[in-house]
């Protein structure tokens, strides 16, 4: 696995999350000769050039056509092949979406799907592209992974978890270039373990995606108010991690949810499903994109539209957490 560093992850961050996904494949490429990566005519997109380059025979374009990209994976995946498929998020899901439940749910092939520019990262292009639905359509199909990395580091850490994983998986890759770092040193990742980013002791933040940097940001203005905040990085959202939902809940009195995604059925709907099982559980306050079509704009624009940045998060928290106190 190629190490996560201070200097790997400015790298990194500095060719964006599609960048990172192809330099990753190229290393599976030489690790996995069973490997095979499909694209719907997004080869430069998808950071895969030199992938392409360097192992033909291991690559596929199957053109404009994302039914068919799905339907091809699921026929290599039946053959003995690890199969790695991307396109744009709300292509790939959307467009896909019986054929990704008929052979990745229901047949339970072995294929990896890469949502790429999910969220608002393709922001100029506006309402077509934007992927702000796919976490809940994917993770209500039976038996399909869902894994949601923080920034680049984790993409690589993630797409090799995913590669090793038996079984089907969406990857929801967020964020444009010049992704902020939450991770410049090595950690354990392990698909369904969340993991904490920063410790506090009134609320519980968990986010995932391009969010955990933004909630990290909000936990360190809140502390300017005397509001403790964990941090929590979800990048499973199925299978969820419950049992550090379960350790919060006689630790914290708030839990928020943050993420680039619609406010119906992501990780917030997620949390709240599992929080509506346990007796007293603190109160949940879902952030995520209002259930409203968006206006077009740039990637910062947007998420300052949909209060999706620190600065925004840490405004509605204290505003929640100080009606809570009286």
């Amino acid at each position: 696995m190629i190490p996560v560093t201070s200097l790997n992850a400015r790298i990194w961050s500095k060719i964006g999350s599609r960048g990172t996904y192809g330099l990753t494949m190229m290393e599976l490429g030489k690790e996995y000769d069973d490997i095979m990566v499909l694209t719907a005519d997004l080869c430069t997109t998808s950071g895969l050039d030199r992938f392409r380059e360097a192992f033909p025979e291991k690559f596929c374009n199957v053109g404009i056509a994302e039914q068919n990209l799905i339907g091809i994976a699921g026929g290599l995946a039946k053959e003995g092949k690890t199969v790695f498929a991307s396109s744009f998020a709300t292509f790939v899901v959307m467009r896909a979406y019986e054929h990704v439940r008929l052979n990745l749910g229901y047949m339970g092939f072995n294929v990896k799907v890469v949502g790429l520019a999910a969220g608002f990262a393709m922001g100029m292009f506006g309402n077509t592209h934007y992927g702000i639905e796919d976490i809940a359509l994917m993770r209500a199909i039976p038996g399909l992974c869902v894994l949601s990395p923080a920034d680049c580091s984790e993409v690589v850490k993630a797409t090799y978890a995913a590669a090793k994983y038996c079984g089907p998986v969406y990857l929801r890759l967020t964020g444009g270039m010049n992704c902020p770092v939450v991770y410049k040193n090595d950690y354990l990742f392990e698909i369904g373990k969340a993991v904490s980013v920063k410790e506090g002791h009134n609320i519980a933040i968990i986010s995932t995606g391009s969010m955990v940097y933004q909630s990290i940001q909000a936990a360190k203005e809140l502390e300017h108010d005397g509001i403790s905040a964990s941090v929590i990085n979800m990048h499973t959202i199925k299978p969820l991690d419950t049992h550090t939902i379960d350790e919060l809940c006689g630790k914290v009195s708030l839990f928020v949810t943050v993420e680039e995604h619609s406010i119906i059925g992501g990780l917030g709907g997620a949390v709240a499903e599992h929080l509506s099982s346990i007796t007293s559980s603190p109160r949940l306050i879902r952030i995520g994109i209002p259930d409203a079509f968006q206006r077009v704009g740039d990637y910062e624009y947007l998420l300052e539209q949909n209060g999706l940045t620190g600065s925004k998060i840490a405004e509605r928290i204290r505003k929640e957490y100080m009606a809570d106190s009286f």
